[in-house]
């Protein structure tokens, strides 16, 4: 099973595949370095970035990334205001920090290369490690894919079952199979991954975890609803989360409210977030960063707007977005450089529909149509960020993705769980959906958006 604390990752913007994926690669290979018996022999080590990676890292802090991670930095724990601090000194210094104290040389235009040439053989988001000793020995050379979310995988295992098997009481790797617990067992979904996720770690553990993600999470929608500026990247986009929450307020005050102002306020929420992660703040991939907001704002939704709100709702929520989550990372996947948009923020809204209905009391078959029916309409969706940036069109499309979630939930809860189509047919449909899409749609920055936008 993709667990909770997988598919749940704090970490920092504005790219899991691209930011931090080869952030939590490159720690890994300095830590493996770190063990090698001629490690103090080290005197160079190279980095090169291939496919997805090369023609979009620079838009999405890969660089920067890999930089941090071979000093030995991870997502999880470096605070957002460090990041430029620790890089600017790498530049300044060349040199590179390694663990135990080891200074090594290093200059990006020397030692990180963005190969537009080499095919990736195996996933668009691959990228290499080599370090040498003085002589141009190599010490130890590792390649590994960025597959989408924040995981890494090394290339050899990717595809491959390679994870140790822990038995859960309830193992289910189809929307179908989960169905048919719940009727078996008389547990709602949120019940099953929860009685799972207790066979992992302690209830402690997972209450702690649940709460750290719940506080991140609505933590990232304040620091974006009172940010103002400019975003980084060289496209000028202006932050608009607090602009737009005064215009809101002044219409309450004014009295001057209109039917469809709630859904204005989920938009609001996941424009905060994406603001944030693109301005490389703290968030939770969720599944990814690139679609980081859909969760939190429609969580925002369940907690600000709907009188039944609590704390269980919230963790129910997430729980049962997390059977959802693991099954697209399972069955097809949640990387925009391998199927498009539709496996980030499509996911994402499948995600936090079937959140949503739980939190709300929807039956098992209603949770798993709201979760078809956020994919469905998903299907196909490209992922063309303008100069490789996780801005335009993806903080707005964050915001489509919350506000059709809240209306997914709504339709299935109207329903009584019988549909058409099931959840694991979309998925499926999705998995194809991507492997037929073109690869300029695919988080290369080739094609779309990318390519069409007016130069002013």
């Amino acid at each position: 099973m993709v667990s909770l604390f997988e598919l749940f990752k704090v970490g920092i913007g504005p790219s899991s595949s691209h930011t931090v994926g080869p952030m939590r690669a490159a720690s890994s290979f300095v830590r493996d370095l770190a063990g090698q018996p001629d490690y103090a022999d080290v005197a160079r080590i190279d980095a090169t970035l291939y496919g997805s990676l090369a023609w979009t890292g620079r838009g999405h802090g890969t660089a920067e990334a890999v930089i941090l991670g071979l000093c030995g930095k991870s997502p999880e724990s470096i605070e957002p205001d460090q990041v430029a601090e620790v890089v600017a000194a790498v530049r300044a210094l060349r040199r590179l920090r390694l663990p135990q104290g080891r200074g090594v040389h290093f200059t990006e235009a020397d030692n990180l290369i963005f190969d537009f040439v080499a095919e990736a053989p195996v996933h668009p988001n691959t990228l290499s490690f080599a370090a040498f000793d003085g002589d141009g020995r190599v010490i130890l050379e590792q390649r590994w894919c960025s597959v989408g979310g924040g995981f890494v995988v090394p290339e050899a295992e990717v595809g491959l079952d390679t994870v140790e098997t822990v038995n859960v009481p309830f193992d289910f790797s189809s929307g179908r199979t989960l169905l048919d617990i719940g009727r078996r067992t008389g547990l709602s979904i949120a019940e099953i991954v929860r009685a799972n996720e207790h066979a992992l770690r302690t209830p402690e553990q997972v209450t702690e975890h649940l709460d750290r993600v719940i506080r991140v999470m609505m933590s990232c929608v304040d620091r974006g609803l009172v940010a103002e500026g400019e975003l980084p990247g060289g496209l000028f986009v202006k932050r608009r989360a607090k602009a737009l929450k005064g215009k809101l307020e002044a219409d309450h005050l004014r009295n001057a409210r209109h039917p469809h102002e709630i859904m204005d306020w989920v938009s609001l929420y996941a424009i905060a977030v994406n603001e944030e992660n693109a301005a490389g703040g703290r968030v939770v991939t969720a599944p990814t960063n690139g679609a980081a907001g859909v969760v939190p704002a429609v969580l925002s939704y369940y907690q600000n707007h709907c009188t039944s709100a609590s704390r269980v709702g919230m963790e129910n929520f997430l729980l049962a977005a997390t059977a959802i989550g693991g099954l697209f990372k399972k069955n097809a996947s949640i990387s925009g450089a391998e199927v498009g948009c539709q496996g980030e923020v499509g996911v994402a809204c499948s995600m936090a529909a079937a959140g949503l209905a739980a939190a709300l009391g929807a039956s098992n078959e209603q949770v798993e149509n709201a979760a078809e029916i956020g994919m469905e309409h998903h299907l196909g969706m490209t992922c063309d960020p303008i100069g490789g940036l996780v801005q335009v069109p993806c903080i707005e499309r964050n915001a489509f993705g919350a506000v059709a979630a809240v209306q997914a939930a709504s339709l299935a809860m109207r329903g009584d769980g019988q549909h058409i189509v099931s959840l694991d047919k979309v998925i499926a449909t999705m998995r194809e959906t991507g492997r037929d899409m073109a690869t300029k749609y695919k988080e290369t920055s080739q094609g779309g958006l990318a390519v069409n936008h007016p130069e002013c």
